[in-house]
């Protein structure tokens, strides 16, 4: 333990939850479905994005579970020895954000009673370790007067690659919170535009701190399919018949993101407040948002995972990933060349976004 992370610096009864699903299809090749992008040094500082989410929640609590795949459980356990292999709950197949959670919030309630946890995707890029740690004690008193609580990031764009949270009044009872108005579906740019001109308006990035008894309470009203396969699933959990249970109740689980399932129906009866999250932040959709975080070399070349020669001639802005053979790029602005032991991407970095759309095998 560091002198960072003592126990007088803890929340005492903070629990975070550090849901490490999806592919990242944007980062194909370099992300895979073997390799997904939170167990990827994608920064090249030595620690990979899943251990740099822990390691920023490490000075708010000691108590950290991670949900994660079966097929990523084993690489997960290996990157994160400090968390435990008891703390990683291995869904059997993907069910969307709800269900992830949920399981979550019901095993933290089964084994330690009531908690307030906090929910933080694992491949998010946070520098501002210290502002994010203040909101999340900010949201963690919300929280305790039983409110669901989500962090806007403060937008410095219209982006169309977010939803957003419209903040309301501020909470007497919550100070540094302020209700939900509405959550809106990722806007196109135009849109986004005037949100931002409007005001009041944050980036939706997933972040959500709650009471794990006011969570479950929520999903039983809303979603009580779900919630009740939670509940019988966690209460197997620690048990020699969790196998068995999860096998038969995990594909009844209604598939469903948490914003649609508790977030939007509870804020629009004014359960929900925000805390305003003013740090950088950046999901590192893409291999320009990638690139928009990393500094080029000498030559103006963007390296990511690449020590052989790179040669650009009229090629600004080029981000090169991976491979071991001499590369030239010519006459191509702001070119996107990828090598895996897999496959080769060469693409732009405008058209970033459309490498989901890559209709190879993976």
């Amino acid at each position: 333990m560091t002198a960072e992370a003592t126990p007088n610096d803890f929340v005492h009864d903070l629990v975070a939850v550090v849901p490490a699903g999806g592919v990242g299809s944007r980062l194909w090749p370099l992300s895979q479905p073997t390799r997904p992008k939170f167990l990827i040094d994608l920064l090249d500082t030595g620690a990979t994005l899943i251990q740099d989410t822990v390691a920023r929640l490490a000075p708010l609590t000691a108590d950290v579970v991670v949900v994660t795949g079966e097929r990523h459980a084993d690489a997960v356990a290996a990157q994160l020895p400090q968390v435990g292999r008891e703390a990683i709950i291995a869904e059997p197949s993907p069910r969307d954000s709800m269900a992830a959670i949920a399981l979550a919030a019901a095993v933290i309630e089964a084994r330690h009673g009531e908690r307030i946890m906090a929910s933080f995707a694992a491949d998010h890029v946070i520098p501002d370790a210290g502002p994010f740690r203040d909101a999340v004690r900010t949201a963690v008193e919300a929280a305790r007067t039983g409110k669901v609580v989500t962090i806007g990031i403060t937008p410095d764009s219209p982006s169309s690659a977010f939803g957003y949270i419209k903040a309301g009044a501020a909470l007497a009872e919550a100070p540094g919170a302020f209700a939900v108005e509405a959550f809106t579906e990722k806007p196109d740019e135009e849109t986004a535009a005037a949100m931002l001109a409007e005001g009041g308006y944050s980036w939706n990035a997933g972040m959500f701190v709650v009471s794990t008894s006011v969570l479950l309470a929520h999903l039983s009203r809303l979603q009580p399919t779900l919630a009740t396969g939670v509940r019988e699933i966690a209460a197997a959990w620690d048990r020699p018949e969790r196998d068995h249970v999860l096998a038969r109740v995990w594909p009844t689980l209604t598939k469903i993101a948490i914003d649609h399932a508790i977030a939007e129906p509870v804020a629009a009866e004014g359960g929900v407040a925000m805390v305003p999250g003013d740090f950088s932040w950046h999901d590192v959709g893409d291999f320009d948002s990638l690139a928009s975080l990393l500094k080029a070399g000498d030559d103006g070349a963007i390296r990511i995972g690449r020590t052989s020669p790179v040669s650009l001639v009229d090629a600004d802005g080029a981000v090169v990933v991976g491979g071991t053979k001499p590369l030239a790029v010519v006459g191509i602005s702001d070119a996107v060349v990828v090598e895996t032991d897999e496959a080769i991407l060469v693409t732009r970095r405008p058209a970033a976004q459309r490498v989901k759309d890559v209709a190879l095998p993976q």
